[in-house]
């Protein structure tokens, strides 16, 4: 599995087993501000699937180990409501019907351009309930999405870039518990070498940029399951 960066940290999973293709798209969605994992199986694509939260898959159909519309019904099956948006070479009327019969959110056929591609998926990500807006706010908060701005009472803030992460993502699931796991995810990908304290280390610095900054939020330590983001009492 390989890893692109992206610079607003929205993490996507590729499934595709075309090596060349794969590197384009992960390579375009990174322009577009986007991280993306990539698999090229099947099998792969259900594995990190269950190990990471994903704002988004972009799958394949020809996978070598299976159809991926299989994958696309088991997910929907256990009412998995991860975005779906499926790019493949079979751009038929029955295909696309198939396809989005099986629970797809979009159907794209190639070849594409990459514009198109970015923009069908940012329209699924902007659905209700769905992870793509342009603010986050909380208290005197706000974390603009696109620029990766921070704002504390409208006086713009710098945060380092790794706490950025860690601010979206607690931000994005604010009142919510986010297990470590999932914060170690978002920030590193799959094939990160992580060190064991790292994710103890970024929420402290955070903790302590906000701090200074006057946010008027606090980060609580679940202990022995992850960061919570609430007001601050």
């Amino acid at each position: 599995m390989t890893w692109v960066s992206g610079r607003y940290a929205m993490r996507l999973l590729i499934v595709e087993d075309n090596a060349e293709l794969s590197r384009l798209v992960a390579g375009g969605l990174a322009a577009a501000g986007y991280q993306s994992d990539i698999v090229g199986s099947a099998a792969e694509a259900r594995e990190a699937v269950s190990s990471v939260s994903y704002a988004a898959m972009i799958l394949d159909l020809g996978l070598p180990d299976g159809d991926g519309l299989s994958v696309l019904r088991e997910l929907r099956i256990k009412m998995e409501p991860l975005p779906v948006l499926v790019l493949t070479a079979r751009g038929g009327l029955q295909d696309r019907v198939s396809g989005l019969r099986s629970g797809a959110d979009d159907y794209l056929a190639k070849p594409f351009a990459m514009e198109e591609l970015v923009a069908r998926l940012e329209a699924i990500l902007r659905r209700p309930g769905q992870l793509l807006g342009r603010s986050l706010s909380l208290a005197n908060l706000v974390y603009d999405t696109e620029s990766r701005q921070i704002f504390v009472d409208d006086q713009p803030r710098i945060i380092s870039a790794r706490e950025t992460s860690v601010l979206e993502i607690l931000l994005r699931r604010q009142g919510r518990v986010v297990p470590k796991k999932n914060v170690e995810d978002h920030i590193f990908g799959l094939d990160g070498e992580v060190a064991s304290n790292a994710v103890e280390v970024y929420v402290s610095r955070l903790r302590k940029q906000l701090a200074e900054h006057g946010a008027k939020v606090v980060i609580h330590t679940i202990r022995g399951v992850g960061y919570l983001m609430d007001v601050e009492k």
